[in-house]
């Protein structure tokens, strides 16, 4: 088939002003946390799952719902809890004693876009109910399967240093979430901004500028931009990469390493590095894309042995030599 890469960039031009509304009307609730908003947007064009990890405060359910007020869409917050049980969140069966029969009441899963608010806080039984409506996009109630909407996106939060009262999320499930971002504390300029607006009791929201179905316009150009067969050959190789680092001279961190990344990080390589290039306003995924987007598709698919957890080093770190070491095409 042939592409028509100018005829492309010309399609991601013409989307990028949805885009570029969206992140006005963000950047009137969000002082800074640039990085956080684009990839928010990278699951909002790849209709991929977000997880966004970091201490209280960086304003993580800010940014979830400033995004999902945006969009003319159904939004639903879901504070996860210990109490949480899985009925809460996906609905269950009502039995109607007028007419002696069961009726189903759906949950809050059955939105657009739901936030899971501290989602390390609820029990496995719960985070299980996750596992089908984020990889199927359906769910089972009683003996009835209900397919979720099109535009379907699970973002959620989870603080790093509290364990009091929280709940190691799952493997099969956190392996769902396509990104998994590291907030970080805004500079000195952004937090001055972030104080004057709170001393002045200053709250801006997002107001609704997309339609759902510009949305799927947008999604319909990233699926269409350019892939290099040698660009995906790269994408492969950084996964096969954490299940095999000794076959690319990397016999050391083969100790490191109890799990690689499965399949799916391979798609989610390939999806995150579409969407970087339609955020850059390109008609074709490079290198540095999926370089990009490598560290918050890979650092929760890569599970470390006990002995690099003695050595202290991360996932990063094992991410960061497999970029150093896997050829560039």
């Amino acid at each position: 088939m042939q592409i028509d890469v100018p005829q492309i960039k010309e399609r991601v031009a013409e989307q990028s002003e949805s885009l570029h509304r969206i992140r006005s009307e963000m950047g009137k609730a969000i002082v800074g946390q640039e990085e956080m908003i684009s990839r928010l947007l990278v699951g909002l064009l790849s209709n991929g799952h977000i997880l966004l990890e970091g201490v209280p405060g960086l304003a993580k359910t800010t940014a979830i719902k400033s995004l999902a007020n945006t969009l003319s869409t159904k939004f639903k917050r879901i504070q996860f809890t210990p109490d949480l049980l899985p009925a809460d969140l996906i609905g269950t069966m009502i039995y109607v004693p007028s007419d002696a029969t069961f009726r189903t009441r759906k949950g809050p899963i059955f939105s657009n876009f739901v936030l899971a608010d501290e989602i390390n806080r609820a029990p496995s039984k719960v985070q299980s109910a996750l596992l089908e409506a984020m990889q199927e996009r359906q769910v089972t109630i009683g003996e009835t399967t209900y397919p979720l909407d099109g535009l379907f996106l699970v973002m959620a939060t989870q603080n790093p240093i509290e364990q009091e009262g929280t709940y190691p999320l799952p493997e099969a499930q956190v392996d769902r979430f396509m990104l998994k971002v590291k907030i970080t504390y805004p500079d000195i300029q952004e937090e001055r901004k972030v104080l004057d607006m709170g001393l002045d009791g200053v709250q801006h929201q997002a107001k609704p500028v997309l339609a759902p179905e510009d949305v799927y316009a947008m999604q319909e150009v990233v699926k269409m931009i350019y892939i290099d067969n040698n660009v995906k050959d790269y994408i492969v190789n950084i996964v096969k990469a954490t299940r095999s680092p000794g076959e690319f001279g990397m016999a050391d961190v083969e100790a490191l390493i109890d799990y690689g990344a499965s399949p799916r990080a391979s798609i989610y390589l390939g999806l995150g590095a579409r969407a970087i290039a339609f955020l850059s306003g390109r008609g074709y995924v490079t290198p540095q894309d999926v370089k990009d987007i490598a560290y918050d598709v890979l650092r929760h698919r890569v599970i470390l042995t006990y002995e690099a957890e003695a050595e202290q080093t991360t996932s990063e770190d094992v991410v960061k030599r497999i970029l150093e070491t896997v050829p560039v095409p």
